[in-house]
């Protein structure tokens, strides 16, 4: 009898517990609709949730007005009316049990979007300019911030993975992990207009342009068909995948039979005694394009001898490599990891060890971008008893270059599949109200530069059809200066992506900031921010909010030959000068297409380019490097893109 009492009493209990769940049941929202949200101002805005109840009604307090709808299949919807600009206000919303959305503006809503340079933080990994004092500063409670994650999909997805609980608003305490070009952007569009601005961050480090298109838009173009199709089937797929692995296992043969390093299967160059002594020296950690070598591809060899006083006690030895490495001490293989971006954490027994000189090896495969040893300042072996600096000069070789090697097999996987972060980071987003869009991105497809004339242009209007708004705004950021100068004139797969971004300025109602005069060249990621962001909003504030400021520097519009030289015409000519002393930057080739560096002056507000050397021109390039340092301006001071006026093939033609 007792018994029973106990498992009759438990049932109740739990019945209880269950109807108090049912009872106390609140209504689901996406994950961007939340506390301190931003909806676009006057404007119609879809309204959508989930509830297990008949009818929702949502009460909006700028207007006071109550939407009722029923609710279908768990799913309701409603389309509110949003006023000019304002607040904070609220929204309730109501299934029988309510739930209220507090600190809502209305205002501008724009979608910052690209790969890394877009991503990068203020803080974090970021560390852009004078970055504490602006973390301290970014006190602007009418900017509001809303982060995706990195999130793919095989298949569009109805919900947005968010950080922080959804929208937070802009402050020193929430600031330092966001986009520092878009909080740059916003925050100068809001002193201007003062009015408030939502910001949505969906950006992703790395990533393909096509990545970030839908898979409809995709296919009207046909240079991602099979690796579409191997997203929809698993036998596509596993064929796909079969032949890039037999691709990959004879790339990966060439590779090691042409490493110099390598002799009959050993690492010969691990060993102690070889001649190193025509090797060169390479400061550690660094990368080593930054460091004579360009845009090398490939093996390279480093070696450091030190002295080590007690070697009864194992070694850790920590860094980064990109792409991949292997690690020897006095000949012994300690360890190898694959991976630009994992940490190297190895051990290295005190049976390898010897008191005095110990020889550290490391070979470093970079298959694209950044190359080299990197992370701490200080790199260092570590034991109980003894710290040994690793950082300085190390000897080096090359031990393959990738130029003599075929071209390496290629599969898109994870998050650069086609179409795979449209699907989870863009879709959800779609009936989320926007006033235009803001674009940073372009590195990762600078290989297949001239395809990139055809994808941006796609995915502008792709996302102008998603969203439902053929006249989205759409701006951009061009390349920045990157990578070694170069003393001639030549070939650049950067320049042809920047070209690729120009032209995409016929696109209507799109915009884009040139960067050539404020990046890096020995960093991807140029700290400088500020200026990235305030280009953009020049554009916004002239193009959208209709505000008189300059926005651009001189555009290419057309070219003419007279006699030896060629005559250029700009848009944004007005004010058109070198910013400092004389023109620099141009190039002029005749018929037999030789760039040779040449001589320009501005008369009557074009640029006349001419150069001893070519007594009959036919072409004129501008900026046409990786790293350019033409001085080309206006009376905005901002600087004029790069450009060519002819139309010879590029590196990149043909490549897919």
């Amino acid at each position: 009898m007792r018994k029973y009492f106990f498992k009759k009493t438990a049932l109740v209990f739990t019945l209880f517990i269950l109807s108090s769940n049912v009872i106390n049941a609140t209504v689901s929202l996406p994950s961007f609709f939340t506390d301190n949200m931003v909806l676009q101002q006057k404007s119609t805005v879809p309204f959508w949730g989930e509830s297990d109840k008949q009818s929702v009604s949502v009460t909006t307090s700028w207007d006071k007005k109550t939407y009722k709808t029923n609710v279908v299949n768990g799913k309701w919807n409603v389309v509110l009316k949003t006023p000019v600009y304002g607040g904070p206000y609220t929204i309730a919303i109501n299934d029988g049990d309510l739930k209220t959305l507090q600190n809502v503006l209305i205002g501008d809503v724009w979608l910052c979007s690209g790969q890394s340079n877009m991503e990068m933080p203020l803080e974090g990994w970021g560390k852009i300019n004078n970055y504490k004092e602006e973390i301290a500063n970014a006190n602007y409670p009418q900017i509001r911030l809303l982060q995706a994650e990195h999130i793919e999909s095989t298949l569009p997805l109805n919900t947005l993975k968010v950080q922080h609980d959804g929208w937070n608003v802009c402050s020193s305490k929430t600031i330092a992990d966001f986009s520092a070009t878009a909080y740059f952007f916003a925050r100068k569009i809001y002193k201007e207009k003062k009015i408030p601005i939502g910001l949505i961050h969906s950006s992703w480090g790395g990533t393909l342009i096509e990545a970030w298109t839908s898979s409809g838009a995709l296919s009207t173009i046909h240079d991602f068909d099979t690796e579409i199709e191997a997203m929809k089937s698993e036998t596509s797929r596993e064929a796909l995948e079969k032949k890039y692995n037999a691709d990959l296992a004879v790339w990966e043969k060439h590779l090691a039979n042409a490493d110099k390093g390598y002799e009959k299967e050993k690492a010969v160059w691990a060993k102690s005694k070889i001649d190193d002594s025509a090797w060169k020296t390479m400061k550690v950690p660094s990368f080593f394009d930054s460091n004579g070598l360009g845009n090398f591809d490939g093996i390279i060899w480093f070696r450091k001898t030190v002295n080590i006083l007690d070697n009864t006690k194992d070694f850790k030895f920590s860094y980064y490599a990109d792409d991949d490495d292997i690690l020897w001490v006095n000949g012994n293989y300690i360890g190898e990891t694959k991976g630009y971006n994992v940490e190297r954490h190895y051990t290295i027994p005190a049976k390898y060890l010897k008191k005095g000189e110990n020889l550290i090896t490391i070979r470093v495969f970079d298959g694209a971008g950044n190359g080299g040893i990197y992370g701490d300042e200080n790199i260092a072996l570590k034991s109980d008893k003894e710290t040994i600096s690793l950082t300085g000069d190390w000897k080096y070789v090359i031990g393959v270059d990738s130029k003599d090697l075929p071209a390496k097999p290629y599969l898109a996987q994870g998050q650069n599949r086609p179409s795979a972060i449209y699907n989870a980071m863009i879709a959800p987003l779609l009936d989320y109200k926007i006033k235009g869009v803001i674009w940073y991105q372009g590195e990762s497809n600078a290989e297949r530069a001239h395809q990139y004339q055809k994808l941006m242009p796609l995915l502008i209007n792709d996302w102008r059809d998603k969203f439902k708004d053929k006249n989205l705004p759409f701006f951009f950021v061009q390349l920045a200066n990157y990578k070694e100068k170069k003393k001639q004139p030549g070939d650049s797969d950067w320049a042809e992506l920047r070209e690729a971004q120009f032209l995409t300025l016929k696109v209507p109602n799109t915009g884009m900031a040139v960067t050539t005069d404020i990046g890096n060249g020995e960093d991807i990621h140029p700290k400088n921010k500020q200026d990235v962001g305030g280009r953009l909003a020049n554009i916004a504030l002239a193009k959208v909010y209709n505000i008189k400021i300059d926005y651009s520097g001189p555009l290419y519009k057309s070219h003419k030959i007279v006699h030896n030289s060629i005559v250029l015409d700009f848009d944004f000519n007005a004010g058109i000068k070198a910013k400092e002393s004389s023109l620099k930057g141009f190039s002029i080739a005749g018929s037999d297409q030789k760039f040779y560096w040449a001589e320009a002056k501005i008369v009557d507000g074009k640029v006349v380019v001419y150069a001893q050397e070519v007594p009959n021109p036919v072409a004129v390039r501008y900026n046409w490097a990786d790293n350019p340092d033409g001085n080309l301006t206006n009376v905005s001071g901002l600087p004029a893109s790069s450009f060519r006026t002819d139309n010879w093939k590029g590196i990149t033609e043909g490549k897919k």
